[in-house]
C-alpha cells in the first residue's frame, strides 16, 4: 500500500475524531490551547493503538481467509464508510452534551471514534503491510485534525460537523474500491 492510500485512510478514520473535536470545541467553556492538545492526544493515541490491536488480531484470522482477503478489506472499509455516512445524517440530541475534558468522557469518546481503526488494522494484515508507518501516520493526522477541530468548533460551531463524516466515509469507500 502506498503512502497516498495510507494518508487517505488516516484522513478517513480521523473524520469521526474531527467531528467530535468540533463539537467539543463548541461545548468547552473558557477555552485554552491545552484543551485542544489534550483532546488531540487522546484521539491521536487511541487512533494509533486500535489498528495495532486489529493487526495483531488479524494474524489469527489470516490463515483461514487467505483467498478472499482483498474482498474482506473492501467489505470492512466500505462498511465503515457507509456507517460513517449514515451516522452523519442521524439526529444527535443537543441536550446530552457532557464535559469533553473529563478524563472518563474523553476515554469513551476516544474509544468510540477509534473502533473503525481496529477494523482497518485487521485489513492491514491481509494487505501484507507493516503496521508501523500507517500507525504513525494515522495517529499524527488524527492528532492534528483533532486539535484543528477543537479550534474550529470554538470559533464557528456546527457548520462542518456532518459534512466531515460524509467525506471520511466516502474516502474509506473509495480506498476499499481501489483495493
Amino acid at each position: 500500500m502506498d503512502l497516498i492510500a495510507v494518508i487517505g485512510i488516516a484522513f478517513g478514520l480521523a473524520m469521526d475524531a474531527f467531528a467530535v473535536s468540533v463539537t467539543s470545541g463548541i461545548v468547552i467553556k473558557n477555552f485554552k490551547i491545552e484543551h485542544a492538545v489534550k483532546i488531540g492526544l487522546f484521539f491521536g493515541l487511541f487512533q494509533a493503538i486500535m489498528p495495532v490491536m486489529g493487526w495483531l488480531a488479524g494474524f489469527s484470522l489470516k490463515r483461514f481467509i487467505y483467498g478472499i482477503d482483498h474482498w474482506i478489506v473492501f467489505g470492512i472499509l466500505s462498511f465503515i464508510g457507509i456507517k460513517m455516512i449514515y451516522e452523519s445524517f442521524k439526529m444527535k440530541p443537543d441536550d446530552t452534551r457532557s464535559d469533553p475534558l473529563n478524563i472518563f468522557v474523553l476515554l469513551v469518546l476516544a474509544v468510540a471514534t477509534s473502533i473503525d481503526a481496529l477494523a482497518v488494522g485487521i485489513s492491514f494484515v491481509f494487505l501484507n503491510i507493516s503496521i508501523v508507518a500507517p500507525v504513525i501516520v494515522i495517529g499524527a493526522i488524527t492528532f492534528g485534525l483533532s486539535i484543528f477541530g477543537v479550534f474550529i468548533g470554538n470559533k464557528i460551531g456546527h457548520f462542518f460537523e456532518n459534512k466531515v463524516e460524509v467525506a471520511g466515509g466516502l474516502i474509506l469507500i473509495g480506498i476499499g474500491i481501489k483495493i
